[in-house]
């Protein structure tokens, strides 16, 4: 296993473990790797400097903090999916639908552009972005 420090397309920098190089590579080229922060799909490599420590226990406390904030993302992706109706791309005017009550009040999830997620929330509609982790493992 290989940790490599990534950056996605907005600029923002966060950590990522791998079987090897060409596994990084061949997630990347896919756009199989989402940026936590955003979703931003497009990522790269970031200069990144060695951990060198002894015992590698430091490193092996970051892959296990790492591993347990992965496994209750998941696990908050499993309460979305069980208990909220998926949209898709309409999730804005489906939120707006409902903030307005032109239809029942739901739990909903879906995708929103960064321009429409700005829109919904200057009028006032209340909704959360959560970086939504692919199925697989990197």
């Amino acid at each position: 296993m290989i940790l490599f420090d990534l950056r996605c397309g907005k600029g923002h920098v966060f950590e990522a473990w791998f079987r090897d190089n060409a596994t990084f590579d061949a997630q990347a080229k896919a756009k199989a790797i989402a940026c936590p922060a955003c979703n931003n799909r497009t990522v790269e490599k970031a200069p990144m400097a060695p951990r060198i420590g002894k015992g590698g226990g430091e490193v092996h406390q970051v892959a296990a903090e790492m591993a347990e904030m992965r496994r209750q993302l998941q696990a908050l992706r499993d309460k979305v999916e069980s208990n909220c109706e998926y949209v898709g791309d309409n999730f804005a005017e489906e939120a707006r639908r409902i903030h307005y009550g032109e239809v029942e009040h739901r739990d909903i999830y879906g995708e929103a552009s960064d321009d429409e997620a700005k829109e919904l929330n200057e009028e006032g509609v209340e909704f959360a972005r959560i970086p939504w982790l692919p199925r697989h493992h990197n």
